[in-house]
C-alpha cells in the first residue's frame, strides 16, 4: 500500500526576509514532523517572500537565497518542498526543490510565468520546459508553481511523466470571488490529468496586496477533500494512500463581506507590522469613509495603537461631532479634536492681497469656491502629518475606490497619509462592510451609516451636488475601469449618457491625482495600483 502524508504550510512570509521566512519553514516543519507527516509543501517563493519584484535584479540577492536554502536544507527534519528564486546558468527561475537528507535533490522550474493584473514576471525570470516528478515513500509527486496549473501542459506534462499526485506551491492575491475561480482551474487540471492535487497557498499582506491563503486539495475527480481558513496562516494534513486523498477538514468558505473585511484588516496588520510602524493615525469626519477604515484599524492594530483625529470646520455638522465622540467611545481609541478655523482665517488672509491681484487681472471669482473647500482639506493633511512626525504613527487615509476613480478627493488633503485601506473599496460596498463590521459589535454608530454622504465643506453640502447616486456611480466605474467597456457599451446598458460622460471624464482627467496617492489594499480584480496603467498624458477619444 503507498502512503504518503503531506503537510501543508500556509505560511505568512516578508519579502526580502531570508531568515525569518526560513526559521518560520523550519518552524512548520517540525510541527509538520510532530504530526506524522513525510513531507512539507510551502508556498511559491516563499523563502523569499512575494512578489521580490526588483529584488530580482539583484545578484547578491539569488546568492543569499541560495546560501538560505542550503542552510535550510541542512536544518530540516523532514523532506521539504520550497519556493525559492534560482539563478542558474546565468538565467534567474521562480524555482522549487525537494530539500531532504541535508542536500537540495530536485529542482522544478516555473514554466508558465504570468503578465497580466498585478504580475509582471516576465520581467525577471526565463520560463522553464522540463516536468519534475519527486518520488516520496514511494509515490510520485509532479511539482507546478501557480500559474502552471491555470494553463494547460504544465501539469499536464507531470502526469505524462508519471506523477500520480499534483503538489502545487502558489502565491495567488486574493480578489473577490478569486477562491471560486481557483476551484474551477485546479478541477480542469484534475479533469485533464485525472490525478489529485494539493493547493498551497501564502498568506499575508504585501504593500498593496493580501495573500488569502484558502489553501485545499481536489481529490481525482475534481471533489474537495480539504479546505483551509483563509486569512490566517496554519498548517493541514493531507494523506494520501494507494491513488486517492483521504477526505479531511472542509472549512466553509466566508461570505463577500467578511472576506472582504479580512482582507482589509489583514493587509493593515501586516502593512504596519512588517514596516515597522508604531500604530496608527485617522482623521475623523463623522462620515462613513472614516468611521469603517477607524473600525478596520482597532481590529487590525488594537485600539492602544490607533488615534483619531476630528478636526471640525466651521461647516462642520453637530452630528458628525457627537457621531465621532460616541465611536471612539465604544472603541476605547485615544482621541483629539483640532477645530481648524483659526488656520482657515490665516490662510485667508495671507492669501488675500495675492488673489486680489489675481482678480485685477483674470476678474472676481465667486465669494466661496474650491479653493477655499480644498484648503480645508489641506489644512487637515497638515495636521494629520504633524502628528505622524511627532509619534511616528503611519496617516490612513479614508478615501474609498469611488471617490479615487473620479477625483472626489483634494490633493495634499484628505489624500494626503501613507496607506490607503478602502481604496479599492467602492462606496456601495463601504455601507455593507459597515454593517458587516456591526454584526461582530456595535462599533458604528448608525446614524453615520445613514446619514447622506457629505464632505462638509460648505454649508449643506452632499456628495450628490457633484455626483451621480453611487450606485449608478459605481456601475458606471466598474464597467469602464474593471471591464473595459466603452462609454456606448455602458449607455446601451441603460445608463444615462449624461452620467456616462460626466463619470467616464472625471476619470480620465484624474489620473493623476491617483498617481499620488498612497498605496492601498487591493480587493478587486481590477484596482488602481498595477493592475491600471493608463497614461496621465493621452488625446484618446472614447467611443460614444
Amino acid at each position: 500500500m503507498k502512503r504518503l502524508r503531506i503537510a501543508i504550510a500556509q505560511m505568512n512570509a516578508t519579502v526580502g526576509d531570508l531568515a525569518g521566512n526560513a526559521a518560520r519553514i523550519l518552524e512548520f516543519s517540525a510541527r509538520a514532523r510532530d504530526a506524522g507527516a513525510d513531507v512539507l509543501l510551502t508556498p511559491e517563493l516563499a523563502l523569499s517572500g512575494y512578489p521580490p519584484e526588483d529584488l530580482l535584479m539583484r545578484p547578491d540577492f539569488f546568492r543569499a537565497c541560495a546560501a538560505q536554502l542550503a542552510a535550510l536544507a541542512r536544518a530540516a527534519p523532514l523532506p521539504l518542498v520550497v519556493g525559492h528564486p534560482l539563478e542558474a546558468e546565468g538565467k534567474r527561475y521562480n524555482a522549487a526543490s525537494l530539500v531532504m537528507d541535508g542536500a537540495i535533490s530536485a529542482t522544478y522550474r516555473k514554466h508558465r510565468l504570468p503578465n497580466y493584473e498585478v504580475f509582471d514576471e516576465l520581467r525577471y525570470f526565463e520560463a522553464g520546459h522540463e516536468p519534475c516528478v519527486i518520488e516520496l515513500k514511494g509515490v510520485r509527486c509532479g511539482l507546478a508553481i501557480c500559474a502552471d496549473v491555470w494553463e494547460y501542459g504544465a501539469a499536464e506534462a507531470a502526469a505524462m511523466a508519471g506523477a500520480e499526485l499534483m503538489l502545487t506551491l502558489n502565491a495567488s492575491p486574493f480578489h473577490m470571488k478569486k477562491q471560486a475561480r481557483r476551484y474551477e482551474v485546479l478541477r480542469d487540471r484534475v479533469a485533464a490529468t485525472g490525478k489529485p492535487v494539493i493547493y498551497a497557498n501564502l498568506v499575508g499582506g504585501q504593500d498593496e496586496l493580501v495573500f488569502d491563503g484558502a489553501s485545499f486539495a481536489l481529490d481525482g475527480q475534481g471533489r474537495l477533500t480539504h479546505q483551509m481558513s483563509a486569512f490566517a496562516e496554519g498548517m493541514a494534513i493531507v494523506d494520501y494512500a494507494d491513488g486517492h486523498l483521504l477526505p479531511g477538514t472542509v472549512v466553509e468558505p466566508p461570505q463577500p463581506e467578511a472576506e472582504v473585511y479580512s482582507a482589509l484588516t489583514l493587509g493593515v496588520a501586516d502593512y504596519l507590522g512588517k514596516n515597522g510602524f508604531p500604530g496608527a493615525i485617522i482623521g475623523l469626519s463623522g462620515g462613513i469613509d472614516s468611521a469603517l477604515t477607524l473600525a478596520i484599524a482597532v481590529d487590525a492594530l488594537g485600539a492602544d495603537k490607533v488615534r483619531a483625529v476630528m478636526m471640525p470646520s466651521p461647516w462642520t455638522a453637530q452630528m458628525s461631532l457627537d457621531d465621532s465622540r460616541e465611536m471612539v467611545r465604544r472603541l476605547g481609541v485615544q482621541y483629539d479634536e483640532i477645530p481648524i478655523a483659526a488656520a482657515m482665517e490665516q490662510f485667508a488672509v495671507s492669501l488675500a492681497p495675492t488673489f486680489a491681484a489675481i482678480e485685477k487681472t483674470a476678474g472676481p471669482k465667486p465669494a466661496w469656491d474650491t479653493t477655499d473647500e480644498n484648503l480645508q482639506a489641506r489644512i487637515r493633511g497638515m495636521l494629520l502629518m504633524a502628528l505622524s512626525n511627532r509619534t511616528g504613527r503611519i496617516v490612513l487615509t479614508t478615501g474609498n475606490k469611488s471617490e479615487m476613480a473620479v477625483g472626489y478627493a483634494t490633493l495634499y488633503g484628505d489624500m494626503a497619509g501613507g496607506f490607503a485601506v478602502i481604496k479599492d473599496v467602492f462606496k456601495t460596498f463601504v455601507y455593507r462592510l459597515a454593517d458587516y463590521r456591526n454584526t461582530l459589535s456595535d462599533a458604528i454608530p448608525r446614524n453615520i451609516i445613514t446619514r447622506a454622504p457629505s464632505a462638509e465643506l460648505k454649508p449643506d453640502q452632499t456628495d450628490q451636488d457633484t455626483l451621480p447616486p453611487y450606485a449608478v456611480l459605481d456601475a458606471i466605474i466598474e464597467a469602464y475601469m474593471e471591464r473595459d467597456e466603452s462609454p456606448r457599451q455602458i449607455i446601451a446598458r441603460g445608463y444615462d449618457e449624461a452620467d456616462v460622460r460626466k463619470v467616464v471624464g472625471m476619470l480620465k482627467r484624474n489620473e493623476y491625482k491617483r498617481r499620488q496617492a498612497p498605496v492601498g489594499i487591493r480587493v478587486t480584480q481590477r484596482g488602481f495600483g498595477k493592475d491600471w496603467r493608463y497614461p496621465i498624458t493621452s488625446r484618446y477619444p472614447d467611443e460614444y
